[in-house]
């Protein structure tokens, strides 16, 4: 018997930031692309909401239920959406029909919503078995330098989001705020996963410091304004970016502890994502006292990582 062809291409919207969506998708994708008529294609509203205006808007409710998009923009989310997906992948049809049983659909989205309530809980047990090794896994005196300028990296970097979120909290500046938020959620995950790597006696000895700076660079922007935030994040993260690309390719060509390349390449991801975010916030020209303050934010970085690194 001949499968459907489906002419309407169906567009799956998903949160590549949540470790089971991840491994969803990915059993997803590789039914869908061992027939190319199932007309799915796929989002990561997590990394490509800041470039489309489309997902942009309505971002925190999509990330908080899952959605398709039909090719006349209107969208299903939860139950209804699964249902959908699930109609174009051979073997999940006979799933899809059942929901049409009386009350199947209905018991389908309360047990849905049954998992939504979990999901937090799942997603942290799932991070930890996805990521993070034993705490103290066998690393080169090098991979330690770098693991420990990066713990004072990623602490700086929460504290910048805080000072940040204060400074929204207190400007009644919603906009900025949600931004503090995100980013801050997506830095307070990568200091948990470092520091599931690097045991705390080998842990920078100045973190006190480096709360301050990082409460500082966060604060003093937040005075001015979105747009001086939005610079200032921008700046960081384009040092950011480079710093674990060096530590990317060291791994690259020298190999390091299993578990280690992946969770560098996905700080990096996010760090980049911030970044190109911030831009696109931020805008074009940058004033030249904006300019130099980021400048000054720049060099500030590099130096902290190589004080982090001896210290």
């Amino acid at each position: 018997m001949n499968q459907p062809q489906h002419t309407e291409t169906l567009t799956v919207l998903y949160d590549g930031g949540c470790p089971l969506c991840r491994r969803e998708i990915a059993h997803v994708k590789g039914l869908a692309e061992a027939r190319a008529d199932t007309g799915l294609c796929f989002v990561d509203i997590s990394s490509h909401s800041a470039c489309d205006p489309r997902y942009e808007a309505d971002r925190q409710r999509l990330l908080a239920r899952f959605h398709v998009e039909r090719a006349d923009g209107s969208r299903l989310d939860g139950a209804a959406a699964f249902v959908a997906m699930w109609q174009r992948l051979p073997g999940w049809r006979i799933l899809a029909g059942l929901t049409r049983l009386p009350a199947g659909l209905r018991l389908l989205e309360l047990s849905y919503r049954g998992f939504l309530r979990l999901r937090p809980a799942l997603q942290t047990v799932a991070r930890r078995w996805e990521r993070a090794p034993l705490c103290g896994a066998a690393l080169s005196k090098h991979l330690e330098r770098e693991l420990r300028s990066d713990h004072a990296g990623e602490t700086g970097a929460v504290y910048i989001y805080r000072a940040i979120a204060t400074l929204a909290r207190w400007r009644g500046d919603a906009e900025l705020l949600d931004f503090a938020q995100r980013h801050g959620q997506a830095e307070a995950e990568h200091l948990r996963l470092i520091e599931a790597w690097l045991p705390s006696t080998k842990r920078s000895r100045l973190l006190g410091p480096w709360r301050l700076a990082g409460w500082l660079t966060g604060a003093l922007p937040a005075l001015l304004g979105r747009r001086a935030v939005y610079a200032t994040i921008a700046a960081v993260e384009t040092f950011v970016d480079q710093h674990y690309q060096a530590q990317i390719d060291h791994l690259q060509t020298h190999g390091g502890p299993e578990g280690l390349l992946p969770l560098l390449l996905q700080c990096q991801a996010d760090e980049v994502h911030h970044r190109d975010e911030a831009a696109l916030l931020a805008g074009s020209p940058v004033a030249w006292p904006l300019r130099a303050w980021c400048k000054v934010v720049g060099t500030g970085s590099a130096a902290a990582v190589v004080l982090a690194r001896r210290i």
